[in-house]
């Protein structure tokens, strides 16, 4: 599939991992919840394709607008961490209060301006995946309930520190 016309394609759920999608043009593409686990992206138009719940784990993303632009947050997981213990997590709303966030809500706001402009352009969900993945290498499940996602930021913080993630 390198560099096939895939404007406006319906891929809902297409298990699509490993995929060779370079070049490939995925404008207004619908890849919500697809596993694109390991697909080879570099250089696929993505501009307003909807990537929620999309697993882009493992996947090649290099030269990919979006990508590219993302902000990268060293220590991304110690400083949500650090975040959730001081302001609180609600997992049921993304960050639109100014105290409590989802832990996507986290990631974008740890990112400055650059999330916040990444998130305009994008979606909440878009914006935190593609913040998450280049500051970690993966990305956390954003609709966990607050108990799960609090256990796993803790986990993967102190992974973190030990120099495991």
């Amino acid at each position: 599939m390198r560099g096939a016309d895939l404007q406006g394609a319906n891929l809902r759920g297409a298990d699509l991992r490993g995929a060779d999608l370079r070049d490939a043009d995925l404008w207004d593409a619908d890849l919500r919840g697809a596993n694109l686990r390991g697909a080879d992206l570099r250089g696929a138009n993505l501009r307003g394709a909807d990537l929620w719940d999309a697993n882009l784990r493992d996947a090649d993303l290099r030269g990919i607008f979006l990508f590219e632009i993302a902000p990268k947050v060293e220590k991304l997981h110690q400083y949500v961490a650090a975040a959730v213990a001081k302001g609180g997590l609600e997992m049921k709303s993304w960050h639109k209060c100014s105290t409590t966030h989802c832990r996507g809500g986290w990631a974008i706001t740890l990112a400055g301006d650059a999330g916040r402009i990444l998130e305009a352009f994008t979606s909440s969900d878009t914006a935190a995946r593609l913040i998450y993945l280049k500051s970690t290498g993966s990305v956390p499940d954003f609709y966990a309930s607050n108990e799960e996602a609090l256990a796993d930021i803790q986990r993967c913080a102190l992974e973190a520190e030990k120099g495991k993630a």
